[in-house]
């Protein structure tokens, strides 16, 4: 897989690993967290939550899970929870998306939520060793934008030397 600089994209060294590839399959060393954003309805069926239920049942199980127990558990905005996939792989489901459509009231993403979500998983992947992997979190369906999502992730993660990889579709 070609690695592209931060640079190719502007904006000097990001501190952000860009590929073309699929986030499902981190292919370097080591403990690796693929990190994606859900939404707060317990709604898992489209976007890249497909392509993570095609290669392992665990993350949505999980996911359905903590919805369904939310009344006693820490589901909601913010909130993360890590799922274990294989011996060096986790799935970090992180809840950044307030339902599922864009309407009246904006679009569905959160960026405080993804902030706040990005700061635990900063905390598992440093517990873990790991690296990080995803796709543009929360610009997909969650209908948000690169240039505000790009920040959280480098203060997050990047300035607590958290390697982090985003991966586009090489279609």
């Amino acid at each position: 897989m070609a690695t592209v600089s931060g640079g190719a994209y502007g904006g000097g060294m990001s501190g952000i690993t860009y590929v073309r590839g699929d986030a499902t399959v981190p292919s370097v060393k080591g403990v690796k967290v693929i990190a994606h954003v859900c939404n707060d309805i317990g709604g898992w069926g489209k976007g890249f939550v497909l392509a993570l239920s095609r290669r392992w049942p665990e993350p949505e199980a999980s996911y359905r899970a903590w919805h369904r127990d939310r009344a006693s558990t820490d589901f909601g905005l913010g909130a993360v929870r890590m799922v274990r996939v294989d011996r060096y792989v986790w799935v970090a489901n992180m809840i950044g998306q307030r339902g599922i459509r864009t309407g009246s009231k904006g679009v569905p993403v959160r960026y405080e939520a993804i902030d706040t979500a990005l700061g635990r998983l900063a905390g598992h992947a440093a517990d873990l060793g790991a690296s990080v992997h995803m796709p543009r979190i929360g610009c997909g369906l969650a209908g948000g934008t690169w240039s505000r999502v790009e920040p959280l992730i480098m203060e997050r993660l990047v300035r607590r030397g958290i390697p982090v990889t985003v991966y586009d579709h090489g279609d």
